[in-house]
Parts: structure tokens; sequence; C-alpha cells
């Protein structure tokens, strides 16, 4: 699409500015308030090495750690300050077209169009299930999520593959990916020279405020994004954490927490269907897609109630009627419920 028709102000809103403190946050899919108390202890436990920079050690051994996690080589891991440290750098691979698909988060396009970059959108019509054939044959990046936010659509890896072409990097944001029990579309452990998997450690682990994530590559494209990096760029909480979600315990629980997500998830669509509310499925991440009648009015509505939702106009493909709905517990969702009910659109 022409860049002067380009809403930027869309390309970078975010959740958090729908939910105000205080609200049942529906908005953001962050799973709990707090990190878990263990690994709030890891990062207390190096509170008092704060007063000296980060070494080469600690940044290796995380490297370590997340190449175990993924049966990757140390080289194929490049540590980030955050998932959307890794987008920032997608425009030092230079492509000639980027080919961002949609409905999704839209911080990769946002960073391309600010580089300068040429970007196409492709957008994929309801159920937004993924067709290789869409994709122009020119671009020479492609930039998708798996699990995809806000549709909650996973798309199957072998669909993901399907995208390869000679001269083409393929970026997967799986930031949702661990929430997934099993990982079964994952493609972390690909070792292929085409293909970037990004990973958050955000949503699963409630580390929003300490910004941690990484890609997986071939070491030669993380050598390209990581060129002109400054020094330090991860502080020592930021290398523990990553280091600590690594360890075989910490999978372990993930994929105890990706397992309450489903049974959570499937509750919630049973419930938001009785009440009429259209929730679009195939759904397999810890969010869901809603369709309703007047979704301006209806959140408002809820906002007067104390429940933040997302808005999700602000996705490319989508608008005013949709809203994004973060994966809760009974409780949460029996006020929800009664909430939208009490609205009598």
């Amino acid at each position: 699409m022409p860049e002067d028709s380009v809403d930027r102000a869309k390309l970078r809103y975010h959740g958090d500015v729908d939910a105000r403190p205080g609200m049942l946050d529906f908005a953001v899919n962050v799973q709990g308030a707090a990190p878990p108390g263990w690994l709030r202890q890891r990062l207390a436990a190096q509170l008092g090495a704060l007063g000296r920079y980060p070494s080469a050690e600690d940044a290796d051994a995380a490297r370590r750690a997340v190449g175990a996690r993924h049966r990757r080589a140390p080289d194929e891991v490049l540590l980030l300050a955050g998932a959307a440290e890794g987008f920032a750098m997608l425009p030092r691979l230079a492509p000639r077209l980027a080919a961002v698909l949609h409905p999704s988060f839209t911080e990769p396009e946002l960073a391309l169009r600010d580089a300068g970059v040429p970007v196409t959108r492709v957008l994929l019509p309801p159920p937004y299930l993924l067709d290789s054939a869409v994709v122009p044959v020119e671009a020479d990046l492609v930039v998708l999520g798996n699990p995809t936010n806000p549709t909650s659509v996973l798309h199957p890896a072998d669909a993901i593959r399907a995208l390869r072409r000679p001269g083409r990097t393929i970026v997967v944001d799986e930031a949702f990916a661990d929430a997934v029990a099993g990982e079964p579309e994952s493609l972390a452990a690909d070792a292929a020279p085409d293909l970037l998997v990004l990973r958050s450690l955000t949503k699963t682990w409630a580390l929003a405020g300490l910004r941690c994530g990484y890609f997986l590559g071939d070491p030669a494209l993380l050598a390209r994004l990581e060129r002109g990096r400054g020094h330090w760029p991860l502080g020592t909480l930021q290398l523990e954490a990553i280091t600590a979600t690594a360890d075989e315990a910490a999978v372990i629980e993930a994929e105890r927490r990706a397992e309450a997500v489903a049974a959570a998830r499937a509750a919630m669509i049973e419930r938001l269907t009785e009440i009429d509310v259209h929730v679009y499925t195939p759904a397999e991440g810890p969010f869901l897609l809603l369709h309703v009648a007047d979704g301006e009015l209806l959140r408002k509505h809820l906002a007067d109630q104390g429940i933040a939702v997302r808005r999700a106009d602000t996705f490319p493909g989508l608008g005013p009627n949709h809203l994004r709905v973060a994966v809760r517990d009974g409780p949460e969702v029996d006020r929800l419920v009664d909430a939208i009910r009490s609205a009598g659109l």
C-alpha cells in the first residue's frame, strides 16, 4: 500500500494502553502479574552483581542454555533485549521487498517502514490460514507470527517451510509458541540458512518489564542482524532470566502452563459462544479474536465496568468490531461474560 496511507499510530499501538491500573486485564497477554517465585529468587540473587558489567561468560552461558533447550549450537542464538529489539534489527538484512502477513503483530512492519524498507501487506482472509501462494514471489523477506497475534491461528510448520525461495529469508515470530502445549508447529529447531525464529520470554514468565528474548538462526544471518550493536546489549538480570527459563525444569513448567491455557481457552470459547459472541477458531494461542456487533461501544462499556480488552482495529485487516481477549481462568471469565451481557448489544 502507498507509504503515505499507512497509519503509523495504529502500528505503534499496543495492548498495554488499554489496561489502566486496577482494571481486570484481558488486554495484555502476559500470564500472571509477576514471575513465579523461583524465578524471582534467581533474579534477586543477582542483585549483588549489578555493580559490575555483564560478563562475556554470563552471555555465553545464556546462549548455551538456549541452544540446549532448542537443540541448536550456541552460535545459532542471538540474545535480545525483548522481541522488539529483534524486529528493530530486521532492516539490517537490507531486503528489497518485505512481505508481512496480516492480521498480525504490527511491530515488524513499523520497524521496516521506519527504516525505509519497501513493505507489502499480505492480508489473509478469515479464518486467517496461511497460503504460501498469496505471498509475492519477489519478496525477499517474509515475516509472520506463529501462533499469530491476534488471530490465535497456529500455522502448520510445513506451510511455513513452503514459503522458502532462493534468496528469501523467512522470519517467524514465535513469541507465544511456548504457550502451545508440545509446541507442535515450532521451527525453533530447524537449522535452515534462510530461517530466523524469534522467541520472547515476556508472556509465559511475566517478564514484560525486563525485556528478554532471542533469535535462533544461521550464524551468518545473526551476524548481519547484530552488526553495529553496542556493548553490553543485555544486563545481568536479563541474562539470568534467559538462562533460568531455558532450564529443563522451567521448560517442563512452561508445558504445564500451556496445558492449563488450552483447558482455559476451550472453556472460554464455550462461555463466549453461549452469549452469541463470535470467536474465531481454530485458536491455539493464549488469546482469542472476537467479532461483536458494536466493538467500540462494547469496549467502552467494559472499561466502565473495570475490564480492559484489546481493540483490534489497529491490526491490518481487522475493524472496530474486532476485539482481542487474553485467555483467563473461570472467575475472571465470569466477570467478562456478565459485563458483556449487561451491555445489551
